[in-house]
């Protein structure tokens, strides 16, 4: 027997139905469930496609997908060694399990080399009913996942600000200019007028949000920033950006950094420089990781409350799941923690 796919013997799949009509899987899945926001004519075309090829989703399947899983998705794109290296997420997914784990729910975590691969693990995700929403990281300019998710039938919340009205709401960057601001303003009364900033990838919202308050906080007191470097998050591009600043002519007194594992990494830099802090150079992170607290010099950081930020994204998504749940709202903004790493500029 030759079926419809024109291979003996086989049934056809619903990859030959999406590519026969031109969508993706997760389309062909939501046609036959009612669900997402397809066109009336993109889900007849689906439809008459399948009933052509002789393909139809599986009872087990169908049954499968109507049911609730109780398991929300957490795609990271990070490389597996910066997500290592890196602490945040660890209190991200700590917030995140306080809220699910009481309610029966789980978290399926996914790391994503990039935007292609990020976008194949929803689709596949929605398209196979294995989960019920997803946290989506890093928002970033003109975002396109909010979108996606939106247009996939999955309910989804960012970590972020949606740059367009797709159905997404953000949590947890309330005040991210200000924790820089006050950054800023403690360096300056320390008597530093050259302060430089190591950021992360240049296209993340946070990046900018940070970035702009930087600036307007040193313009505002009359100065500019030494150099602004953009890093990949690693340890490595921590450790070359903050060696790059430390070898310029008139090399700042002070750096901003990101995050707080940049921040250790570049306190570590500066240190075989043969350079002391706070004495020789003052350092603030972003984050107030746990490991900040136990260095020494212990270090002066921003704290953005990141459990906090993920429990308020654990609740906004259960509402949106269904759940009886009351999202509520983040009670601070980011603010500094003044510790050992700041010090006096030197004279």
């Amino acid at each position: 027997m030759t079926t419809p796919t024109g291979k003996p013997g086989r049934r056809p799949t619903i990859k030959a139905v999406a590519a026969a009509a031109g969508v993706s899987t997760a389309a062909v899945s939501q046609a036959f469930n009612d669900k997402g926001r397809l066109s009336a004519g993109t889900r007849r075309r689906i439809l008459d496609t399948a009933l052509e090829l002789g393909w139809s989703p599986s009872a087990p399947a169908a049954a499968l997908r109507s049911a609730r899983t109780r398991t929300l998705a957490l795609v990271v794109r990070r490389p597996t060694d910066v997500l290592g290296a890196d602490p945040h997420f660890s209190e991200l997914i700590t917030g995140l399990e306080g809220e699910l784990a009481p309610r029966g729910y789980g978290l399926l975590l996914h790391l994503a080399a990039g935007a292609r691969e990020e976008n194949v693990l929803y689709e596949r995700l929605a398209a196979e009913g294995r989960v019920d929403g997803a946290v989506l990281t890093d928002a970033r300019a003109d975002d396109p996942r909010p979108a996606l998710l939106a247009r996939l039938g999955l309910p989804a919340v960012l970590l972020g600000a949606p740059d367009t009205a797709a159905a997404v709401p953000g949590v947890g960057l309330v005040g991210q200019g200000a924790g820089v601001e006050e950054a800023v303003a403690h360096l300056l009364a320390l008597g530093h007028r050259r302060i430089g900033y190591v950021a992360g990838p240049e296209e993340l919202q946070h990046t900018r949000l940070r970035l702009g308050a930087f600036g307007a906080a040193l313009r505002t007191a009359g100065l500019r920033p030494v150099a602004v470097l953009h890093t990949d998050f690693s340890e490595v591009s921590a450790v070359a950006a903050t060696e790059a600043l430390l070898t310029l002519p008139d090399r700042p007194t002070a750096l901003v950094y990101a995050n707080d594992s940049m921040a250790v990494c570049g306190m570590g830099a500066a240190q075989r420089a043969g350079l002391r802090v706070p004495r020789d150079l003052s350092v603030v992170g972003y984050d107030d990781l746990p490991l900040g607290r136990w260095l020494h010099p212990r270090l002066t950081t921003v704290d953005q409350q990141v459990q906090r930020v993920g429990a308020l994204a654990a609740r906004v998504l259960l509402a949106r799941c269904g759940e009886d749940v009351e999202p509520g709202a983040l009670d601070d903004r980011p603010r500094l923690v003044v510790r050992e790493s700041t010090g006096p500029a030197p004279r």
